[in-house]
């Protein structure tokens, strides 16, 4: 659990980072957006419809894949 919080630390400080350099020379998101062809709202719409699509996958596969891991686990040979 240290370890994956420490990457997320570094992940996160690392961002502040260049978001300071790009802010210093004068470039926005609402800028690198607008390059790629999309508004925040535009964004935001990709992003929920992603959620959308993945949710209903995800419980899906959950309902395979959750009860498989329980056999598996109930039937493994103890440990030490």
């Amino acid at each position: 659990m240290y370890q994956f919080l420490a990457t997320i630390f570094k992940i996160a400080m690392m961002s502040l980072i260049v978001g300071v350099v790009l802010s210093a020379v004068d470039i926005t998101a609402a800028d690198l957006l607008a390059k790629l062809g999309l508004t925040p709202e535009s964004l935001w719409e990709h992003v929920q419809k992603g959620v959308a699509w993945a949710i209903p996958n995800i419980i899906l596969g959950s309902l395979i894949v959750v009860p498989v891991w329980i056999v598996i686990y109930l039937f493994r040979p103890p440990r030490g």
